[in-house]
């Protein structure tokens, strides 16, 4: 059967306001070494990476293009060990020429097809770690921030720069419902 999701989803601006669920950064949270600063590049504060990560106690720079930090021109004044984040999917190829051109570790929530790509072989080439699941990342959607929405129709992986320990690394995912933004909080 045809994955007519797919063939219909929006590859624009638009569609790429989609947000990662705590779930899905509990599997990248464990290859971070501790005393590592964590740049979140495409996050406000309440993302589930700036969450995250600050729970289990990294220092974390979170910048987000809603407040001028535009993550192809600007860069975080402290210094910063790697990057991790769910940038927009619409935008991958400069993400991915950007992020090799700063040469820190990094890992990236990207659609499993972006594999593909004659441009983004040229990166690839250089170094290229993917952590992959056994089922589909669901996302928060910018109208439900509680909730996850269920059923993606695409596969999900982190694409890593030195971070993994082996080129594949693949995972069971543990799905769970936590929401990005508390109800009282909104």
């Amino acid at each position: 059967m045809m994955n007519k999701g797919y063939l219909t989803c929006g590859r624009d601006a638009e569609s790429d306001e989609v947000y990662t669920p705590f779930y899905a950064v509990a599997p990248i949270v464990k290859y971070i070494p501790k005393d590592w600063t964590v740049w979140c590049p495409f996050d406000a504060e309440w993302s589930a990476f700036a969450q995250a990560f600050r729970e289990r106690g990294y220092r974390t720079v979170c910048s987000h293009i809603g407040n001028g930090q535009d993550f192809f021109e600007y860069t975080p004044a402290e210094p910063y060990d790697c990057i991790v984040s769910n940038p927009p999917f619409s935008k991958k190829d400069r993400v991915l020429k950007r992020l090799y051109a700063l040469n820190k570790p990094f890992a990236v929530l990207l659609p499993l097809n972006s594999l593909q790509g004659i441009g983004r072989y040229a990166y690839f080439k250089r170094g290229l770690q993917l952590l992959a699941f056994d089922k589909r990342i669901d996302y928060h959607t910018r109208g439900n921030l509680t909730a996850y929405m269920r059923g993606n129709h695409f596969a999900s992986a982190y694409f890593c720069r030195s971070i993994l320990p082996g080129s594949l690394v693949l995972e069971e995912l543990k799905k769970y419902d936590r929401p990005l933004i508390a109800q009282e909080e909104k």
